[in-house]
């Protein structure tokens, strides 16, 4: 019987400038999705009295509430799927708040809408009162706590595993579209294809060494795989994050060294959608006074300057208020808990990937 599965949306491809390397190409394919590591990862779970769907009920016209929240003992699955990826030894780390406007990724439990999560760093283009993860079945159920460790895997930037280019996986696809058109999936071909069918780029894969192991493979019933032969029963990942799956998030994230400063807490981080030689202001409220670095997320060329933000007129801080020289990524700046601050960024580079975001730690 074929399980429920996770249902990314369909991505459009990244836009890049023309005449960059293939290596240049690559890297940035590979880490766009990436947190920068030493993050902290705020999470919240979102709540049944303000949250919610509003979805047609089938055959009468009506429409009906689906609230996000799930009970404590779904949480509570949650949380110890969040914990099981932190004792991996990565440096990024998990923190749970209460407030969605803390937090990066905002997960809810609404029935039916599937499961999913945005991945890595797509977190921060979902509106704050929006869902980055939902969990749309019974967690707490027998064999499920690999659909959570699954979404985690997800919002960590990995992607899906039996995609990878180098699985080799040639596919019955009729037989593949008819089985997840049924139930429990309901799948559309569209969906099928993103999530099973299309073959990922190679820069995008975990890595060059397909793991049919992976918590990222997705478990798959017999006669969907016409080669290779050993896959002909199906794919039956164990559900927990495999040596290879270690193996990647340890060369992304690698252990926080214990001298070093404190994590990174992006705080009012947002992509900026930049090309070459455009601009974006938005503000920051800083959770606390203290000394912050200031800068920006992501690889391309940028200057900074921080404001504040007095009596409506901004008052310079930091940075390069005469538009100055690229490469002025970060300014180191004392920001005061309750005053608003106005953080402007011009990009430069003609390589960028549009996806620069400003972090403050």
């Amino acid at each position: 019987m074929t399980r429920r599965l996770c249902s990314l949306p369909r991505r459009s491809a990244p836009s890049f400038a023309p005449g960059l390397t293939a290596e240049r190409l690559g890297a940035l394919l590979a880490g766009r999705r990436m947190w920068v590591n030493g993050t902290v990862l705020h999470y919240c779970f979102l709540d049944a009295r303000t949250d919610a769907s509003v979805v047609p009920v089938p055959g009468t016209g009506e429409l009906r509430r689906v609230p996000w929240a799930g009970g404590e003992e779904q949480r509570e699955v949650v949380r110890g799927c969040f914990a099981e990826w932190q004792d991996l030894g990565i440096g990024v780390a998990f923190a749970e708040v209460g407030d969605r406007h803390e937090a990066e990724l905002r997960i809810g439990f609404q029935a039916g809408a599937g499961s999913w999560s945005a991945v890595g760093r797509e977190a921060l283009s979902v509106g704050r009162g929006e869902r980055t993860m939902n969990l749309g079945w019974d967690v707490t159920a027998p064999g499920e706590r690999g659909t959570v460790l699954h979404q985690i895997g997800h919002a960590l930037g990995m992607v899906h595993e039996h995609q990878s280019p180098f699985a080799g996986l040639h596919w019955d696809d009729e037989a593949v579209y008819a089985e997840l058109a049924g139930p429990p999936n309901f799948w559309s071909r569209e969906t099928t294809y993103t999530n099973v069918l299309r073959p990922l780029d190679a820069c995008e894969a975990g890595g060059s060494v397909w793991d049919p192991q992976s918590v990222m493979t997705l478990p798959l019933g017999p006669g969907l795989v016409l080669e290779p032969e050993q896959y002909r029963g199906g794919l039956r990942p164990p559900g927990a994050p495999s040596p290879a799956d270690k193996e990647f998030v340890l060369r992304w994230y690698p252990p926080a060294d214990p001298g070093g400063p404190a994590g990174l807490v992006p705080f009012r981080s947002a992509p900026l959608g930049l090309g070459p030689g455009e601009q974006a202001d938005f503000t920051v409220e800083p959770p606390e006074t203290r000394e912050y670095t200031v800068g920006t997320f992501g690889d391309a060329d940028t200057v900074l300057v921080v404001f504040e933000q007095r009596d409506g007129e901004p008052r310079f801080l930091a940075g390069h208020d005469d538009g100055g020289a690229p490469d002025n990524a970060a300014v180191r700046v004392r920001l005061v808990k309750g005053r608003r601050y106005v953080v402007r960024v011009r990009l430069y580079s003609t390589w960028g990937s549009g996806e620069t975001a400003v972090m403050c730690w």
